[in-house]
């Protein structure tokens, strides 16, 4: 897609020499990032594994929905560290390996793997919270975060009903959302043979991982597999929504307008860093947890990076932003949350 961003001359500076300063001054190890990568590896593996295996093991109902809870939340945690990379293609030198590995983790947590990340790569990271472009602002009419978007009535209590309606997200996502992109008619690979024999086969794969496995070889019920797979959706659902949309969605970020002509009103450079905000920008343990969304001003311009750079980045990112008189976005994990429900309410009464 061409870009529809305006040309601001001192903005095309200030990012050239942030990529030559980050280029030039960012030590990158080879050697260390390897080692680094297959200990996140073993430790997220391992608990997706071993949570997962413990479904068919364990006797009581209340202890296997707590384990289908822990396994959930672990699962999206492995996705957050590998997926969202591999999408990117930086981790492997081949992206067809980049690309299969990304596919099998996404089918894991049931999404569609394809459509996501045709979204992702030529739509929202093209331009962050800008309404018609960034498809991340069509998920549901229910919230409202765009100053000047319709209002409805009842946006006028969404801080208030948020929270309940972000724990059916992740279900929405797997059973929904991914059939409606499939055949909706601007999905541009909706025609094509290979794109629906891959959706079909990674939403049976997941249904067979999910229920059909537990119900028939775990010690429970049926009933308690759905009300496990329920109560997991509902804990995935709240982890995945709130920390996306802190991302992207608290009082500080902005949402950059159009013209009649589609124009937007700002650099590319300064929609990334406006709309973007940071959880714990320097902190070696949250890019653990996170796998680089709390870091996601630097991952939206430098997606060609691994996240395990982001920290040291952040330091050299920040430094020059600061020197230039621009303040990143930044909240604690829990503010961020706390803000985005404040923007809720602040949108809730435009």
């Amino acid at each position: 897609m061409k870009d529809r961003h305006i040309k601001i001359q001192k903005d095309a500076e200030l990012l050239k020499l942030i990529y030559k300063e980050v280029d030039t001054t960012l030590v990158r190890n080879p050697q260390s990032f390897v080692t680094k990568l297959v200990i996140k590896f073993v430790v997220y593996f391992s608990a997706v594994v071993i949570t997962y295996s413990l479904l068919f093991i364990v006797n009581s109902a209340s202890v296997f929905v707590a384990c289908f809870v822990l396994y959930g939340i672990i699962l999206l945690l492995f996705a957050f560290n590998f997926s969202h990379d591999f999408s990117h293609n930086t981790i492997f030198k081949n992206a067809r390996l980049n690309n299969a590995c990304f596919t099998l983790i996404y089918s894991m947590t049931g999404a569609h793997a394809e459509s996501w990340k045709h979204r992702h790569i030529n739509s929202h990271h093209f331009a962050p919270n800008v309404e018609h472009y960034d498809t991340d602002l069509n998920i549901t009419n229910i919230i409202r975060v765009v100053p000047g978007s319709e209002h409805k009535w009842y946006h006028r209590f969404q801080h208030y009903y948020a929270t309940f309606a972000y724990t059916t997200y992740s279900l929405f996502w797997v059973f929904i959302k991914d059939f409606v992109v499939l055949f909706s008619d601007d999905n541009p690979l909706r025609k094509k043979l290979h794109y629906h024999i891959v959706f079909w086969s990674q939403k049976l794969f997941y249904v067979s991982m999910m229920i059909i496995l537990p119900i028939a070889y775990s010690n429970q019920a049926w009933q308690i597999v759905v009300i496990g797979f329920l109560c997991m959706h509902l804990a995935q659902s709240l982890f995945l929504l709130y920390t996306f949309f802190m991302t992207h969605h608290v009082e500080s970020t902005v949402y950059p307008e159009t013209d009649n002509n589609g124009y937007i009103n700002t650099s590319w450079f300064m929609n990334q860093v406006r709309s973007s905000n940071d959880m714990h920008p320097f902190s070696e343990v949250a890019n653990f947890i996170f796998g680089g969304f709390n870091n996601h001003i630097a991952h939206h311009l430098f997606p060609h990076y691994h996240h395990i750079y982001y920290p040291k980045l952040n330091k050299i990112l920040y430094g020059i932003l600061i020197e230039n008189g621009i303040t990143p976005n930044q909240t604690t994990y829990w503010g961020g949350v706390i803000s985005h429900l404040r923007l809720l309410k602040r949108m809730s009464l435009q």
